[in-house]
């Protein structure tokens, strides 16, 4: 299976879901606006997701968390989804969201920026540990 592909229709849903929220409320709310409004249009999409649930942090192979952090959303027990509302998205972003994903133990995820005039997302696949993919 191509890794790029992976959970396509998931992300594509949690995306669409994201363009809705956004086509309604524009940018300029706080995340958390965002991110209630989100809920309700995952939840239209018949995905099932966790929010703002705390999550073990893993380091390498040790079985013990180190620590936990609380995502926005973890939809369909394989998708983490980070949310912003700020006005530009930078690449310190994306290496939290790939810190996650590798601390997680979770290969896909999205960051969704709302802050913006037009929704702005990206898709990042960690397929090994040290090579992050984009698209």
């Amino acid at each position: 299976m191509n890794t790029n592909l992976k959970h396509k229709d998931i992300t594509g849903k949690i995306i669409g879901a994201a363009f809705e929220v956004h086509k309604f409320l524009g940018n300029g709310f706080q995340e958390r606006i965002y991110q209630r409004a989100l809920a309700i249009e995952i939840r239209k999409a018949g995905l099932e997701f966790a929010r703002e649930i705390e999550q073990d942090i893993f380091y390498k192979d040790f079985p013990e968390p180190i620590g936990t952090r609380r995502a926005d959303f973890v939809v369909a027990g394989k998708v983490l989804v980070e949310l912003k509302a700020i006005t530009v998205l930078e690449a310190m972003h994306e290496a939290q969201l790939l810190n996650y994903l590798k601390a997680y133990r979770l290969e896909v995820g999205l960051l969704i920026n709302f802050g913006e005039k037009s929704l702005r997302h990206k898709r990042l696949i960690l397929s090994q540990p040290n090579r992050p993919t984009h698209n």
